[in-house]
């Protein structure tokens, strides 16, 4: 077994390998004069099990490329199988026609994946579950909400409500709420852009009790800064947010900033530089993936990682 790393994210990358007992592999990633990406693996893979871990986090179109290009110089290698680790899975919003003639970009990044010599992929906390079955290869889809739990756990919340910053999430924080022993509310939204949105009602009782936004991805935060707006006017007291796959761009860090969020509760799925003047707690995911990456190699099942101590993800 041999595992690489394109640039989007290498500390998750030598955190997954020092979990698993190897060093990571050797390879040598670099930009031409005009922008293309020159890939070379420095190292014998012939008939090994590969697994190349690469987040489609911004510049989303490069890392992607770059991830077609690693995967295609393994596969004329002869590895024997080559695994593509996407612990954040990019396009995985535009997942349907909602409106006419525009593409389906997360079928086609599935498709891209296949053809450049994927056999098998390994994601966390799809925005949407039916991208698995986009793919006509193996997909073991984990998710972020055991790490999320231990943390929460240590915090000993009480009066607590799990709130949902829209219809879509419902699934995800019921699943919080009943591992927690807490309250559900739900935020009916509607969204003006992609980068601006305006909540409109609150259903549940929110009131003088201590809530936790949960999400699978914020970027530019509209959606859980207005939620927590109005979750804030409707007297709840102090609020957290728990977001699996945190893109933040500055206008994100701006909103945060002066948000009524408190903290901030996010996995290193995504690469981030430090950051000021908004708390935010990142919780390593590479134990998970890592144990998973064991167990792929092994042939064994992958099913226990989505149980934790008080309940499951499934």
């Amino acid at each position: 077994m041999k595992i690489f790393s394109g640039t989007s994210n290498p500390p998750l990358a030598k955190a997954i390998c020092k979990y698993v007992g190897i060093p990571l592999g050797r390879s040598n990633i670099k930009p031409f004069p005009d922008g293309e990406t020159f890939v070379q693996i420095e190292e014998n893979v012939r008939g090994e099990d590969v697994y190349v871990v690469q987040s489609t986090s911004p510049p989303t179109n490069h890392h992607l490329m770059e991830m077609f290009i690693m995967i295609d110089a393994l596969r004329r290698a002869s590895a024997a199988r080559i695994t593509a680790v996407l612990p954040f899975y990019g396009y995985a919003r535009q997942d349907r026609k909602d409106q006419p003639r525009v593409p389906i970009t997360a079928k086609l990044v599935a498709n891209l994946l296949v053809a450049a010599g994927a056999n098998r992929i390994l994601t966390m906390d799809l925005h949407a579950q039916q991208i698995q079955g986009f793919f006509d290869i193996p997909v073991d889809h984990l998710y972020a909400a055991p790490v999320m739990y231990n943390y929460l756990k240590r915090k000993r919340l009480r009066n607590l409500v799990v709130v949902s910053p829209d219809i879509g999430g419902l699934k995800m924080a019921y699943a919080y709420s009943r591992v927690l022993g807490a309250g559900l509310a739900i935020v009916a939204k509607r969204r003006k852009s992609a980068r601006e949105v305006v909540s409109m009602a609150i259903i549940g009782e929110i009131r003088g009790k201590d809530v936790l936004l949960v999400d699978d991805l914020t970027e530019t935060a509209s959606t859980l800064v207005k939620a927590a707006e109005l979750i804030k006017h409707r007297g709840a007291k102090r609020i957290r947010a728990c977001v699996s796959h945190a893109i933040l761009d500055d206008l994100a860090l701006e909103r945060l900033s002066k948000s009524a969020i408190d903290e901030l509760v996010t996995t290193d799925t995504v690469f981030r530089p430090a950051i000021r003047g908004v708390k935010i707690v990142t919780l390593s995911v590479a134990a998970l993936l890592g144990e998973a990456i064991k167990r792929i190699h092994s042939n064994s099942s992958v099913t226990s990682l989505f149980a934790f101590k008080g309940g499951s993800t499934s």
